[in-house]
């Protein structure tokens, strides 16, 4: 089995960097996108990414905002089940296709861009992008440095 203690301390390590990733996620924060869908979109790509820290903290912090237990346990099956808006369909269908890259065909990518559009205004989708592609950065550093995931009572 493999040990699950932080490798490195990489924030006080690579705090510049590090405070610098924590600045853009409060800008995303403050984007006026609504903070739940961030939240959503943040905990679903962890999910993605296997990244632990990541997938208990957003989950806590959805749960903090009120979002329901049944919503949270079948986020992986979003596709499946009617439990998210369409809008959230759009964005969640949009970070699964940022984060994986190398599986994209552009007539779908066109497609899910033009279902996002359905949705949100520019600036959203460009705070939803941006959002995407600050918890892939957040999920790599927490799969490659394995911050401790402390039990929640």
């Amino acid at each position: 089995m493999s040990d699950f203690k932080q490798r490195l301390p990489y924030a006080r390590l690579a705090a510049p960097a590090y405070n610098a990733l924590i600045k853009a996620s409060e800008a995303v924060h403050q984007s006026g996108v609504d903070p739940r869908l961030v939240e959503l979109v943040f905990l679903r790509i962890s999910q993605l990414n296997g990244c632990a820290f990541c997938v208990d903290m957003h989950a806590h912090d959805l749960l903090q905002k009120g979002e329901d237990q049944q919503r949270l346990n079948t986020l992986a099956a979003w596709r499946e089940i009617p439990f998210f808006s369409e809008a959230e369909r759009a964005a969640l269908n949009w970070a699964e296709r940022l984060t994986h890259l190398h599986q994209q065909d552009a007539d779908q990518e066109d497609a899910a861009f033009a279902r996002l559009q359905q949705h949100f205004s520019d600036a959203e989708i460009a705070h939803l992008s941006f959002a995407v592609a600050i918890i892939n950065a957040w999920n790599r550093l927490g799969v490659g440095m394995r911050p401790q995931v402390t039990r929640r009572t």
